[in-house]
């Protein structure tokens, strides 16, 4: 497609901005606080049995569950609070010091999450302090992504951008890989009296433990809020490009995109429950199914964010997003009719090598179109929301979808729903990439 067809960014990013390039020790500071929110997220819906035995205990089965998954459903209301509040500060103070305390308030919660005495020890007490856990990682979690995408970027040299917010996509697909094979390890390792009683506990603190060394690697990264950045800024009106209102229609865009991904990503990580409680097959092969699929997005993640810095950030975002279109319906009628180990490990694993590689490019791309004054804080704001409709509710919509059915393709619907709307988006997003942009811009 010609450059001149693709919607242009009205103030390209400066090439000058992290000309030294990130250090490994910076990557992992900056995606640290990632790599814990997805490994809570997969480790307490592991053991949300446990977990409601411990907090929530009742004469019905299904009703301490329930009380189990809504208190972990609280985190997601109280995130849009955290986005606004750590991400604004961000923009105002700087970026190590919003990582820093969106970093710590998480560490805290998931350290009393694993800490909190049971309800058969402290009464009614219990539940209490896990729900305030919870809501206070929620505030965190939804300061975190903003400010840490906004530093990768802005750390990076201008031509491995791509690449470096990479890791933020696929810091996630690591801790979720991690957090289910703990999740695995515990439960053959362990009876199920022991996880009841404390080998959940295990497991959270597992991930605690990273609490002093992602203090360490933060308190020592360098502050990019202020770094020289002189984008050729074209539009009319040079102060509205700096403000919410003169960005709307990306932001717009950008929230379409990430409740696209966030409902891909969710029900993704159904797919083990989806394989055992609809398609009855063996536990093994199903979690296989889970690992597999986020081991694949892990590398495509990185592929994006490589291939974004050598193609652009429109064209990596819109083909692969149309491919997983047109793939993701004979995907899943594979799966479901022959519900054999290649249909689960190959054909979901290819929708997730297709799908990933679209969000690496999308990324960098609405942090680079986005202003420095409001990049954290309004990035964070709409990934917030994003997460908090869509990621709360995918997993919920795509069960109710097939229980009211009794189609097992019910997934691959709201999938097609989803990757839809996101392919729309991305068609109308602006090219970014700083030599591409100045170039169509010039024409």
């Amino acid at each position: 497609m010609a450059t001149a067809s693709r919607p242009v960014n009205s103030h390209p990013p400066s090439n000058e901005a992290g000309d030294k390039g990130l250090t490994s020790r910076a990557v992992l500071g900056a995606t640290i606080g990632n790599m814990l929110e997805f490994y809570d997220f997969v480790t307490y819906s592991f053991f949300a049995t446990q977990i409601g035995h411990t907090f929530f205990p009742s004469q019905s089965e299904f009703a301490s569950l329930l009380l189990s998954l809504a208190t972990f459903g609280a985190g997601f209301v109280t995130r849009p609070i955290g986005a606004v509040v750590i991400g604004s500060y961000s923009d105002r103070a700087g970026r190590r010091p919003a990582m820093i305390l969106s970093f710590a308030m998480m560490g805290v919660a998931i350290l009393v999450l694993a800490l909190t005495p049971s309800y058969d020890a402290i009464g009614v007490a219990a539940p209490i302090i896990v729900i305030l856990a919870r809501l206070t990682q929620g505030f965190s979690l939804g300061g975190e992504v903003g400010p840490t995408t906004a530093y990768l970027m802005e750390a990076a040299s201008a031509k491995h951008r791509g690449l470096a917010v990479s890791f933020q996509p696929a810091s996630q697909q690591v801790a979720a890989t991690a957090g289910a094979l703990v999740g695995e390890i515990l439960s053959l390792t362990m009876t199920s009296q022991a996880l009841d009683a404390y080998g959940w506990r295990i497991a959270f603190l597992l991930g605690a433990a990273t609490l002093p060394v992602g203090l360490w690697l933060r308190r020592a990264l360098p502050e990019t809020l202020h770094r020289a950045e002189t984008p050729a800024i074209t539009a009319e009106n040079v102060e509205a490009a700096k403000t919410l209102r003169g960005n709307t229609r990306l932001l717009g865009l950008g929230l379409v995109i990430l409740a696209s991904g966030t409902i891909i990503t969710y029900v993704t990580q159904y797919m083990t429950t989806y394989a055992q409680h609809t398609l009855h097959v063996d536990a093994p092969l199903a979690f296989a199914t889970t690992v597999v699929s986020n081991a694949i997005g892990i590398a495509a993640a990185f592929f994006g964010g490589w291939l974004a810095d050598r193609a652009g950030r429109w064209p990596v975002m819109v083909w692969p997003q149309l491919a997983a279109l047109l793939l993701t319906y004979p995907v899943f009628l594979w799966v479901v009719e022959s519900r054999s180990s290649a249909a689960l490990l190959g054909g979901l694993g290819l929708l997730a090598l297709i799908g990933s590689i679209p969000y690496s490019a999308f990324y960098v791309g609405l942090v680079e179109g986005l202003p420095k004054n409001i990049r954290g804080g309004a990035f964070a704001t709409i990934y917030a929301v994003a997460i908090a409709i869509f990621g709360g509710t995918a997993q919920l919509v795509v069960a109710w979808l097939t229980e009211v059915t009794g189609n097992a393709l019910a997934p691959a619907w709201y999938l097609l729903l989803a990757t839809a709307a996101g392919l729309c988006a991305m068609i109308l997003m602006p090219e970014t990439a700083p030599s591409k942009a100045v170039a169509s811009a010039k024409q």
